[in-house]
């Protein structure tokens, strides 16, 4: 199939975790339609190279942190990184399980959730900042945080720890790169509560097993959640913002 996006070469393109689904597919699609080029990285399967030119689809666990480098370098590899204007990193990919009291949570639980909710967007910004910094585009990272990164919840102690670490390494991040002759733009970006996936799993469970699963039902029930689409539109406006 045609692009829907018309492609125009040597501005922006954008690597984005988690774009099989919510958050991180409405905004690959954004960036696609308006001529970006996109690199996907997802555990699952896309279909959205049949549907743009200018996105590739990167099949990828991001729980093997180990590997990540070697898919980064890959990517970049594959761009004309001396021709691109911008290029930017949005690190979306997340887990919210196990949510159970932290007493109740396997090793291997909380290692998966730890590697794909905070060792993974850690190495991401690494090896992104490493292979980029010979050039003289800009370039932006974009954190996808969580207010549970700032508010403790009962059974929610990998979630809001990983969320509290992306925040804080977010920062020194930025410290360390404001005195760089080309610094990497690097913000932590809230959406609020979102209707994706995630959501569905927390009001999905028992009050029993999550103490909290009626307080994301009723949100639910209420209309208080935002779409995919909306929160991706928040993302797009921030990566076309002017530099500070």
């Amino acid at each position: 199939m045609q692009s829907k996006g018309g492609k125009h070469m040597g501005d922006r393109t954008f690597i984005i975790t988690g774009t099989s689904k919510g958050i991180g597919r409405q905004l690959a699609e954004l960036c696609l339609e308006k001529g970006d080029s996109v690199y996907g990285i997802a555990r699952g399967a896309s279909d959205l190279g049949n549907i743009y030119k200018g996105y590739t689809h990167v099949q990828f666990d991001l729980k093997d942190i180990h590997g990540i480098d070697d898919v980064i370098s890959g990517i970049l590899e594959q761009i004309p990184l001396l021709s691109v204007e911008c290029i930017g990193l949005i690190n979306n990919a997340a887990m919210l399980e196990p949510l159970k009291p932290i007493d109740q949570c396997l090793a291997d639980e909380i290692s998966v959730h730890l590697n794909i909710s905070l060792a993974a967007p850690m190495i991401l910004t690494s090896s992104f900042i490493h292979h980029t910094n010979h050039i003289t585009a800009r370039r932006k990272i974009i954190n996808v945080s969580s207010a549970s990164g700032s508010y403790p919840a009962p059974s929610m102690a990998t979630y809001c720890t990983s969320k509290a670490g992306i925040n804080m390494f977010t920062q020194c991040v930025a410290m360390e790169q404001a005195s760089q002759s080309n610094p990497a733009e690097v913000v932590a970006f809230d959406p609020g509560m979102v209707d994706t996936e995630l959501q569905a799993v927390a009001r999905g469970k028992s009050t029993e097993e999550f103490a909290l699963s009626g307080a994301f039902r009723d949100a639910y029930e209420l209309g208080q959640l935002k779409s995919p689409h909306d929160v991706a539109l928040e993302i797009l406006k921030l990566l076309e913002g002017a530099k500070e």
